[in-house]
């Protein structure tokens, strides 16, 4: 996997071994950023963020500041040495709980322009209805919420949908608040 634009484009993502994470493809993340535009300064908050490679793609966009959110600690792990590879500051990596991770954001009154979601694919039927009722408070009021699901599956959140895109095996979803 690479960085497919910005500052660090074409630099090199790990991932961590295994089959529990499931990178977003660099066809994907170059057409979710195409269809965000600028994120020149954006607060980025990456949920279930495995390898991190969307807020990586962010930050290397410019994005100002990233966190990302993954319970896996090797996967933590992972994000923390692509971070250090690639010299990007204004990240922090929370290895914890998404939801847990919504509570404390909402707690201290953080909000982010762009939201990336990309649980595992057969877990998001129990996490939908939970996922748009905790990132709505986080989500600035012109912010995206940006979610990767299995392209059968069709996200429905209590946000307003602006666009939602087949790519290969994965569909991407963007909603407004």
């Amino acid at each position: 996997m690479r960085i497919v634009a910005g500052s660090h484009k074409g630099s090199r993502i790990a991932a961590p071994k295994g089959t529990h994470t499931r990178p977003t493809s660099d066809r994907a993340r170059e057409a979710v950023f195409n269809l965000i535009g600028p994120v020149d300064d954006a607060a980025v908050l990456d949920l279930f963020a495995g390898s991190g490679a969307m807020g990586l793609e962010a930050l290397s966009r410019g994005a100002a500041r990233c966190v990302f959110v993954e319970s896996d600690r090797a996967a933590c792990r992972v994000i923390r040495e692509n971070l250090d590879r690639l010299r990007l500051t204004g990240a922090v990596v929370l290895c914890k709980d998404a939801f847990q991770a919504l509570r404390e954001e909402k707690a201290v009154g953080r909000t982010y322009e762009l939201v990336l979601a990309d649980p595992p694919y057969g877990l998001w039927e129990g996490l939908e209805e939970r996922l748009g009722e905790a990132v709505a408070p986080v989500l600035a009021p012109d912010g995206l919420l940006v979610v990767e699901t299995s392209a059968r599956v069709e996200p429905a959140l209590p946000l307003d949908l602006v666009t939602s895109r087949r790519y290969g095996s994965a569909r991407i979803t963007l909603f407004s608040r």
